[in-house]
């Protein structure tokens, strides 16, 4: 079988990837000479902790899994099995993590509810002031920005993949045809459209009731910790944002506990992973009402630093880099991935969210079953 995948994000390349694996040739068109997308712009998580139970959480632990099979032969990927903390300081918001504890499925997440002195032993980089945190054992990172390079060369190594950079796909032609700006043609038994955000043109024209919108998120990078920060590491805010901390505590939390200002006009959260350089990253911010901003704003990044060094216990090294991204949501946020066909043999597989990197390698395993590949 000849599978051409447009669109070389971590969706599109997990697709490739899969395709390969199951000994079939594969064409992946890129419009960018590299992908330059929310594939790379985000966090490397591996966040199985907040996923809804059901469909997104066991979509989120076969990922998992994938990564963790992909990243050992696959080296450049950077994958980590670090799990993460998020510390909490008062009753309302033990009380959120005491009830995810208490979830039926908290085992196969890695849940477990520690002192602020076995948080730091499990992570020593946390010296501020908290009274517990929830640890989720399960949670994982890779290197956002060199893994896309890493998966396209070991699927240079397999002799059945090809990579065609800098062009867009303009038409589909017929069943498993396309056309792109150079004005040249790939025909192969299947065709899968890997968007990510960019959801206009073709893809309008493919699909014009899609139901998937666009986010938009800043996010930042700072130089060197000087430490190891031994885990990734979220604040009591991202119990607002993910599905699997949805309870009365929860309720009770929000009724009794407003968000800062800043983060509550911005819908932020804090996540935080190291680097393999020893920089942090860190975010995030949630933005819904297009048209989106063309600039970025300093007060949530503000906000953040005052957070982050509230857990350290220390001042945040410099930060060296500062941007925004956009990824593509299902309208429907209980779904994983809008998965559609489109044309005959064609398909649009978009949507995952911030699930993205998450989920990539399990999303591409079920389209592979469900075509047959």
């Amino acid at each position: 079988m000849r599978v051409i995948v447009v669109g070389a994000g971590v969706v599109g390349t997990m697709h490739a990837w899969h395709a390969v694996e199951r000994g079939h040739e594969v064409v992946q068109i890129e419009r960018e000479s590299e992908a330059r997308g929310a594939s790379l712009r985000n966090f490397g998580q591996i966040w199985v902790s907040g996923r809804a139970s059901g469909a997104e959480l066991e979509t989120a632990l076969r990922a998992r899994e994938l990564w963790e099979a992909i990243g050992a032969r696959v080296p450049g990927l950077g994958f980590r099995a670090i799990g993460s903390l998020t510390p909490v300081r008062n009753e309302l918001e033990l009380a959120v993590a005491e009830a995810a504890v208490a979830r039926p499925d908290a085992a196969a997440r890695g849940y477990k509810l520690v002192t602020a002195s076995e948080a730091r032993v499990i992570n020593p980089a946390l010296r501020g002031t908290f009274t517990a945190a929830l640890w989720c054992e399960r949670d994982a990172a890779v290197e956002p920005r060199p893994a896309q390079l890493a998966l396209k060369e070991a699927l240079l190594a397999s002799g059945r993949y090809t990579y065609l950079g800098g062009r867009e796909v303009r038409e589909v032609l017929g069943r498993g045809a396309v056309r792109d700006d150079h004005g040249d043609t790939h025909i192969g038994d299947a065709v899968v459209l890997c968007p990510g955000a960019a959801l206009s043109g073709l893809v309008r024209e493919l699909a014009p009731d899609l139901p998937v919108r666009r986010v938009r998120l800043q996010m930042m990078q700072t130089d060197p910790l000087g430490e190891a920060l031994t885990t990734s590491v979220a604040d009591a805010d991202s119990f607002r944002y993910y599905p699997a901390y949805a309870s009365e505590a929860l309720d009770t939390l929000n009724a009794g506990q407003a968000q800062a200002p800043t983060a509550a006009a911005h819908k932020m959260q804090l996540l935080m992973v190291q680097r393999h350089d020893g920089g942090l990253t860190i975010g995030d911010t949630h933005e819904y009402e297009h048209p989106f901003a063309f600039d970025t704003l300093e007060d949530p990044y503000e906000h953040l630093t005052e957070v982050v060094e509230s857990f350290i216990g220390r001042p945040l090294p410099r930060i060296r880099r500062r941007w925004a991204g956009v990824y593509a949501q299902c309208a429907d946020t209980s779904r994983v991935v809008h998965r559609e066909q489109v044309r005959d043999g064609v398909w649009l597989v978009t949507g995952p969210g911030g699930r993205g990197m998450t989920c990539s390698p399990a999303i591409a395993e079920t389209t592979a079953n469900e075509l047959g590949w």
